[in-house]
């Protein structure tokens, strides 16, 4: 299964009485959003699934990539990693999953799923990380296959 973890690009910062959920991207998150789409754009199959939070910032986001998405409350800020494996059907799902969301939770995925000390990787503002599972030796692992940034795309 290919599990694709996108974090939002950068928002505009939080105002007095707005909503945290109703954040839009700034004018260089959009920027850097439409570069990592085209890049997922280029890589994904048409099957792929995209899921996002309901925050605004990552509804943008996935609007980026001109494909059809579904927004998933189990992805909102705060939740947990459990919820974001069980939404993207981990490990079994047969077509490639992308997920749009926020730190901590997609620091957490990366982790759990590649076994790293401590409880969260970093996940930078505008990063894919493209996670593949396989089976070697009788084993199922976990590998990175593609990290990609704004600054790359």
């Amino acid at each position: 299964m290919d599990l694709i973890l996108w974090r939002h690009p950068e928002a505009e910062d939080a105002d007095e009485g707005r909503d945290e959920l109703d954040r839009p991207l700034s004018a260089r998150g959009e920027k850097h959003a439409a570069r990592v789409a085209a890049w997922l754009d280029r890589h994904l199959g048409e099957g792929a699934r995209v899921l996002c939070s309901p925050a605004r910032r990552c509804e943008q986001t996935a609007q980026a990539l001109g494909r059809k998405y579904k927004v998933v409350e189990a992805l909102a800020p705060e939740r947990d990693s459990t919820a974001l494996l069980d939404v993207a059907h981990w490990p079994s799902s047969r077509q490639p999953v992308v997920v749009i969301g926020h730190q901590p939770v997609l620091g957490s995925v990366v982790s759990q799923l590649l076994r790293i000390q401590g409880d969260q990787c970093p996940v930078r503002k505008g990063s894919a990380w493209w996670l593949r599972t396989r089976e070697r030796d009788g084993h199922v692992q976990t590998v990175v296959w593609a990290v990609q940034t704004p600054e790359l795309a």
